[in-house]
């Protein structure tokens, strides 16, 4: 979250991060924030304190019960399609990371080879890696190859003319 990279970056104490980060509520935050507090000193609850504790009720308030078997779905889901290798992986990490997820590297490289396109899969199942970025920079490489080969065929066409000599005429368009 910006606030913890602000925290960590002007090295603000535990005890003035809840006060910072509620100083900033607005609108219906700031609702949300008195209403909490008000009804945890009615129930004779303690005063939340800490900023993780601050956390963990917007996340019980804002953040529905489903969330993370969502994740899971879109994680499941995922496939290349008209993405980059690149911008696939991103997606892969990105998902990861709001799960909170971690699995190991042999079942996150077979994730992510089952659901590469073939092209690319096809040509880097045949090549050595021990690592999932290996595995990832190769596909890259694959993937720049292919778009090449596919430019300079659209590149270059071959038009036949019949004229007095009868020759092949090469044509190349740019």
């Amino acid at each position: 979250m910006k606030v913890e990279q602000h925290y960590v970056c002007h090295h603000i104490s535990e005890e003035r991060k809840l006060s910072l980060a509620t100083l900033s509520f607005q609108g219906y935050a700031l609702y949300w924030w008195t209403s909490l507090v008000r009804e945890r000193m009615i129930h004779g609850d303690p005063p939340i304190e800490y900023w993780n504790d601050l956390k963990s009720g917007l996340r019980k308030r804002h953040i529905p019960s489903y969330y993370e078997r969502e994740l899971m779905d879109k994680l499941q889901r995922l496939r290349q399609g008209s993405m980059s290798v690149k911008e696939y992986r991103q997606q892969m990490e990105l998902l990861f990371l709001r799960a909170g997820l971690r699995e190991e590297e042999r079942t996150s490289i077979d994730r992510f080879l089952s659901s590469l396109n073939m092209e690319v899969r096809d040509k880097v199942e045949l090549l050595p890696y021990r690592h999932l970025d290996d595995l990832v920079q190769l596909c890259i490489k694959v993937e720049q190859q292919l778009k090449r080969k596919s430019s300079s065929k659209n590149s270059t066409y071959y038009s036949y003319r019949e004229g007095p000599s009868s020759k092949c005429v090469r044509s190349t368009t740019f």
